[in-house]
């Protein structure tokens, strides 16, 4: 879940900045050594206790993450716009953020699933977990100051994205209906495509925010793409973003069936990839100036 667009007026300097790499994202950095080593093996030691535990994985699981995504987004935003502590900044950096916010998530379930005398209340401690952890977040982003039109483009986009993601949902269903067995997880990650899509579309046109992405930003700046009122030359990334969703959420109907646990996992990275650039995006227009 990279985060999309940059402020055309804010940005921390990086302490190693790879982003100039071929198809990486600008902006894309490591952090010092000791805080590379020290989310590695923290990452390694969980992935290792879960897969011994191995807790049970259903799409309320899943969707319990939604928090979590979020946070590492928000988490990203304040690394953006300094206002992270310079002890924790290196670990806001991108990609440094998600793998970090990634080892706090599943040491929380695990700790949700060891301590639950009801495995159905696991979701629910997961995800209260996660949206205690991002309201302090948002808190301190908002704190520094909201930006009037960002803010109300954020809405918009926020707003519309639900009409549009109901629809291809329900276009999918009609040409598939088995993409019913993949449920919510299914249903988000085409939100968050479309979410995703819609804000990086309005950040571009309206707000003048410049994409990271190299190849989100090849579509952006087709020069033979006519513009649409709001979105302007955006649509065909809206477009494109709803389509690879659709396609990955279609292929994804007979995973889901044979290997239900795998297959929503996988899927919730799908779901991922695209609503934290969203929640991003979002966030970042809110406090940009």
């Amino acid at each position: 879940m990279i985060p999309t667009l940059t402020s055309p007026t804010t940005a921390r300097s990086p302490l190693a900045t790879i982003g100039d790499l071929p198809f990486l994202p600008a902006g894309t950095t490591l952090p010092p050594l000791p805080y590379l080593l020290v989310v590695l093996v923290a990452a390694g030691g969980v992935a290792v206790a879960l897969r011994r535990r191995r807790p049970t994985i259903g799409a309320s699981h899943v969707l319990a993450l939604t928090p979590w995504i979020a946070l590492g987004s928000a988490l990203h935003v304040l690394y953006v716009v300094g206002a992270l502590p310079d002890p924790l900044a290196p670990f806001g950096g991108s990609p440094t953020v998600y793998p970090t916010v990634a080892t706090l998530a599943g040491a929380t379930w695990l700790a949700a699933d060891a301590v639950a005398d009801d495995a159905d209340r696991v979701p629910i401690v997961l995800a209260t977990a996660g949206a205690l952890a991002l309201a302090p977040v948002v808190a301190v982003a908002v704190a520094g100051g909201v930006s009037g039109s960002g803010a109300y483009w954020s809405a918009i986009a926020a707003v519309a994205s639900v009409p549009v993601a109901a629809l291809v949902w329900r276009a999918l269903a009609r040409i598939e209906p088995g993409v019913a067995v993949t449920g919510g997880v299914g249903a988000l990650a085409v939100f968050g495509h479309a979410l995703d899509g819609l804000s990086t579309a309005v950040g571009v046109t309206q707000l003048g925010f410049g994409e990271r992405s190299p190849l989100s930003r090849i579509i952006l700046e087709l020069d033979w793409i006519p513009a649409v009122p709001v979105l302007g030359e955006g649509w065909l990334f809206l477009l494109v973003k709803l389509a690879v969703a659709s396609a990955v959420v279609y292929l994804f109907v007979p995973y889901v069936r044979e290997e239900p646990a795998e297959g929503l996992l996988l899927l919730g990275f799908v779901a991922a990839v695209g609503l934290g650039p969203a929640v991003h995006n979002l966030l970042l227009f809110t406090v940009t100036p």
